[in-house]
């Protein structure tokens, strides 16, 4: 009669889980130090560029507060041997310049670089330029800014259905009235905001036509166009849309050195 031996057919699967059960614990120990390697290694790039744009910027006779800087894509190792980033986002919040002396403000700018260049040595070093393909930076003016730039007492700019509106008060042949309406706003040249005031009225206006061309003349003295202060990363404006909160910029470059605002 046959003896059964149970205790000894166990054992060897038993190691043989343990084996398993070891080599995965290993290999999630493996990986987890990996992943917190290149994240280690991603917080010190994005050090040193937050360093470098602050620097830039000062140059550039800008003010913001520090900028975050946030490096894209998995793994950030591989990415640094082949000296090539899918994405860098840059967020400057606070941004304040100047034109012709008054300050511009844009509560916040949103930085898009793509398919960056940078070499391990320009890492290390922090020597020479890390190179963008293209950029995308999309912010916002205030309207009080906006405002401040026309220039003229008691107006006031805002958004209503989509465009942008305008109060401001005006005398006309003795009269003190309050001329409403709404511009077309576009890019003009060399990146400045084109306004144009097409649409004003003002209640209680003598309908006679002097008056109407006095209020025509107002609406054509505020129909200007409009320079911003030199944007960060060569950003060219390509878009001008009135928001709530204020007006909305939509600014690009192509092939910017990121570490280099000017």
């Amino acid at each position: 009669m046959a003896t059964a031996h149970p205790a000894y057919e166990e054992r060897p699967r038993r190691r043989g889980r343990k084996v398993l059960i070891t080599l995965v614990v290993l290999l999630l120990i493996l990986g987890g130090l990996l992943v917190a390697a290149d994240r280690v290694a991603a917080g010190v790039a994005e050090r040193a560029i937050t360093d470098q744009v602050s620097q830039q910027i000062t140059k550039q006779g800008a003010q913001s507060s520090p900028p975050e800087v946030e490096v894209g894509g998995f793994p950030f190792l591989t990415q640094v041997l082949d000296g090539r980033y899918e994405r860098i986002s840059i967020r400057l919040r606070d941004v304040r310049g100047s034109v012709n002396g008054d300050a511009v403000a844009l509560p916040e700018l949103d930085v898009d670089a793509r398919n960056v260049r940078a070499s391990l040595e320009t890492l290390r070093t922090q020597q020479g330029d890390v190179v963008a393909e293209t950029v995308d930076g999309t912010g916002t003016i205030t309207y009080e800014s906006l405002a401040t730039l026309l220039d003229r007492p008691g107006l006031t700019l805002g958004q209503r259905d989509g465009r942008l509106a305008v109060t401001a008060p005006v005398d006309i042949l003795g009269q003190k009235l309050t001329l409403t309406g709404t511009a077309d706003v576009t890019v003009g040249k060399e990146g400045a905001i084109s306004l144009r005031f097409n649409d004003v009225d003002a209640e209680g206006l003598p309908n006679i036509p002097l008056a109407r061309t006095l209020l025509s003349n107002y609406a054509k003295d505020i129909s200007i166009d409009v320079p911003l202060p030199d944007l960060p990363f060569q950003l060219a404006v390509r878009e001008v849309r009135p928001l709530p909160q204020g007006l909305a910029v939509t600014a690009a470059a192509k092939d910017v050195p990121i570490n280099s605002a000017g």
